[in-house]
């Protein structure tokens, strides 16, 4: 019931899911720049892809947890006012 009331937040439970599909994204991404394009396999293709799977893979982690420290410090706030 408390999610009829917007006492519960939804939000947090869909951040994972994008996280999830950002780090698939990700990883096709860098797959992609590895094996795919005009040339074929290249050594910088390679270098080019893995480097976009990590940066891809942590900026979509920081992004997430930014998201959800904001939806941390509403719940805190709440609790807050309770008192």
């Amino acid at each position: 019931m408390n999610f009829l009331s917007f006492d519960e937040m939804l939000t947090p439970r869909l951040i994972t899911l994008l996280y999830w599909l950002l780090l698939l994204g990700a990883i096709a991404m860098g797959l992609n720049m590895m094996f795919g394009g005009y040339g074929g396999f290249s050594f910088s293709g390679f270098l080019s892809g893995l480097a976009t799977m990590l940066a891809g893979a942590l900026g979509a982690r920081v992004w997430c947890e930014l998201l959800i420290v904001l939806f941390k410090m509403n719940e805190a706030l709440q609790e807050i006012r309770k008192k």
